[in-house]
C-alpha cells in the first residue's frame, strides 16, 4: 500500500512513517520544513520526502493519506484531498488500526515526563529480553556495547514482535500525547490507543491553544481511562489531586500508586508517613539529587533493588519508578528493571550535555512549562552543587506564547543563579515587564534578565560565564541555533 503522510517531519509522524515502512508499505510524505535529523532518518529508511504541501504530492493518488494535526481546512492540499474523495485518516488512528490492535499497549500519559518515561520503559523491556515495539517523542541516547540494543534504539520508533504464543511478545510502549489528532478529529491522540497498562504521570493545564481549562484535559484523560480493561493496570503518583479528580469520574481498573520518599532528610512527618502508606511503590532517595535510590514494592513486601545512574532530579526518579512498576506489570522483576535503569543513558534534549568548554558545561533541555523548568533546575542544582547555574529560557510553547503561565515564570527559574529569558519579536505580552514586576515584589527569584536577541544572550554569557559554571538552555524548539553558536563563542572567548 502507498501511504502519503502530510506533516511527516514532526516527531510523531516521522516515527509513524518508520513503523509504516517496517510494515512493508511504500511511504512518501511532505512537510513545510524538511530538515535533519528526521529527514535524514526517513530518507535512510527509504521514505521519499517533498517540501511544502502541494497538490502534486498527491498525484498519482496514494492508497491512503495520513493527515498530521498541523493540517487545516483551507490548505490547497487538504481541499484537494476532500474534493477528490481520497481515503484519509489521522496518525493516531492509523497507528491504532495497523500496529496496536493486536498488542498489549502500555501508554505513558501526562503533562511532563512522557518522552523520558516511555524511553525508560522501552529500554527496561528490551534489557529484559522482551522485543517490545515503541514510539517515542524523542531520540534515545544509546550508550551500550550491545549491538542489538544499538540497532533497536537508533530511531524514535520500533515495530517489535507481534503477539504470539510467546508471552514475551506483543507489547508496545507509546508516548500518549493529549494533543488533538487531526482537524477532523479533535480527540486527544491517546484516545485511539486503548491501553491495557496506563501510566498517568501527572496532569496540569497546558496546550491552551486547544484546551479551555484543566477540566477539558481531564475529560480527555477520562476518555482513555474508560477504555482500560479491568484486567489492566493504572500506575500514577499518589496524592496527585488533578489525577484523583479525573478518576473520581469513574475507574474500573486496579491502580498502583507511587511515591518518592526523601530518606536523606529523615522525614518522619505525618505527611511523609501518609504518602508512604498511600502508595504501593516507593523510591527512597539515597542521594539527594536522585542519582541513587532504592525501589520498594510494598504490595507484596518485596524490597528490592537500587538504581545508581547518571540521571538526576526528583522528576526523573518519579519517571523511573512508574516505569519500573509498568515493567513489573508485564513480568519484569524489580531487580532487572533497576539494573536496566542503572545502564540508562537518557534521551536527547533532556539535560543532554552538549559541550564542555574550558570547564563551562552546556546542557540542552526541553523544559517548556514552569513545572518542568523548576524540576529540571532543582535536579541540576543538587547534582552540580559546586557550580553556578545559568538558565537560558525561550518561552516557545503555544501555552507560554499566550502568556497563560506568565505569573509563575520568574519563580520557576528561582533556583538558577542567573537566568536569561529570550523575548522574541511578536510575543503578545511583555515578558520583560512580567519579570521586572516579579523582581520588584520578591527577593527570592534570583538574578533574572530579559534579552530580545540571541546575539545579546551569547554576548552576555561570553562576558560573564566562568570556569566551573553550568549553562542550561531550555526550549522545546531549535532556539535559532543558539546551542552551537554559544559553544563556538565560549571556545573563541
Amino acid at each position: 500500500m502507498h501511504i502519503h503522510i502530510l506533516g511527516i517531519c514532526g516527531t510523531f509522524m516521522g516515527s509513524l512513517a518508520l513503523l509504516a515502512r517496517a510494515l512493508g508499505h511504500t511511504v512518501t510524505g511532505s512537510d513545510a520544513n524538511v530538515y535533519p535529523p528526521m529527514s535524514t532518518q526517513l530518507e535512510n529508511a527509504g521514505v521519499t520526502i517533498e517540501e511544502g504541501y502541494l497538490v502534486e504530492h498527491l498525484q498519482p493518488t496514494p492508497d491512503l493519506v495520513v493527515v498530521g494535526n498541523a493540517m487545516k481546512r483551507g490548505m490547497d492540499v487538504i481541499e484537494y484531498m476532500l474534493d477528490n474523495g481520497l481515503r484519509y485518516t489521522s496518525g493516531p488512528q492509523f497507528l491504532s488500526e495497523q500496529v496496536l490492535q493486536s498488542r498489549h499497549v502500555i501508554a505513558v500519559a501526562g503533562t511532563h515526563g512522557k518522552t523520558t518515561t516511555t524511553t525508560m520503559l522501552a529500554w527496561i523491556l528490551h534489557y529484559a529480553g522482551i522485543d517490545a515495539g515503541f514510539l517515542i517523542g524523542g531520540v534515545p541516547l544509546v550508550d551500550t556495547t550491545d549491538e542489538q540494543l544499538q540497532q533497536v534504539f537508533a530511531h524514535s520508533s520500533y515495530l517489535g514482535a507481534d503477539k504470539s504464543a510467546d508471552d514475551k511478545s506483543g507489547y508496545f510502549v507509546i508516548e500518549a500525547d493529549e494533543y488533538d489528532s487531526a482537524f477532523f478529529d479533535k480527540r486527544s491522540k491517546f484516545v485511539h490507543y486503548r491501553p491495557r497498562t496506563a501510566i498517568l504521570n501527572n496532569l496540569e493545564f497546558d496546550h491552551a491553544d486547544i484546551f479551555a481549562d484543566l477540566n477539558a484535559i481531564q475529560t480527555q484523560f477520562h476518555h482513555m481511562v474508560r477504555m482500560i480493561p479491568s484486567t489492566g493496570k493504572i500506575i500514577m503518583p499518589a496524592a496527585t489531586i488533578s489525577l484523583e479528580d479525573t478518576l473520581a469520574k469513574g475507574v474500573w481498573t486496579p491502580i498502583w500508586r507511587t511515591a518518592v520518599i526523601d530518606s536523606t532528610l529523615a522525614d518522619t512527618s505525618e505527611n511523609a508517613r501518609a504518602l508512604k502508606d498511600s502508595s504501593d511503590w516507593q523510591a527512597e532517595l539515597i542521594q539527594e539529587d536522585g542519582s541513587q535510590f532504592k525501589v520498594n514494592f510494598a504490595a507484596n513486601g518485596e524490597a528490592t533493588a537500587i538504581v545508581n545512574w547518571s540521571m538526576s532530579g526528583i522528576h526523573n526518579v518519579n519517571n523511573a519508578l512508574v516505569a519500573v512498576a509498568a515493567a513489573y506489570d508485564v513480568g519484569v522483576s524489580v531487580e532487572t528493571a533497576c539494573a536496566a535503569l542503572s545502564d540508562f543513558a537518557g534521551i536527547k534534549r533532556r539535560m543532554e550535555l552538549i559541550g564542555d568548554v574550558n570547564d563551562i558545561l552546556v546542557f540542552d533541555d526541553f523544559a517548556h512549562h514552569p513545572t518542568a523548568i523548576t524540576t529540571t533546575l532543582d535536579g541540576t542544582k543538587k547534582k552540580l552543587s559546586d557550580r553556578r547555574i545559568w538558565a537560558i529560557i525561550e518561552p516557545r510553547s503555544n501555552t507560554m506564547k499566550m502568556g497563560i503561565h506568565q505569573d509563575s515564570l520568574a519563580q520557576s527559574a528561582a533556583l538558577a543563579d542567573y537566568t536569561l529569558w529570550y523575548e522574541p519579536t511578536g510575543l503578545e505580552w511583555g515578558l520583560k515587564e512580567v519579570i521586572e514586576q516579579a523582581k520588584s515584589t520578591s527577593d527570592s527569584i534570583g538574578n533574572q534578565q530579559v534579552l530580545s536577541s540571541i546575539d545579546a544572550i551569547i554576548e552576555h554569557i561570553s562576558g560573564h560565564a566562568k570556569a566551573g559554571d553550568a549553562i542550561v538552555v531550555m526550549s522545546n524548539g531549535g532556539f535559532e541555533g543558539i546551542h552551537q553558536r554559544l559553544l563556538t563563542a565560549l571556545h573563541n572567548g
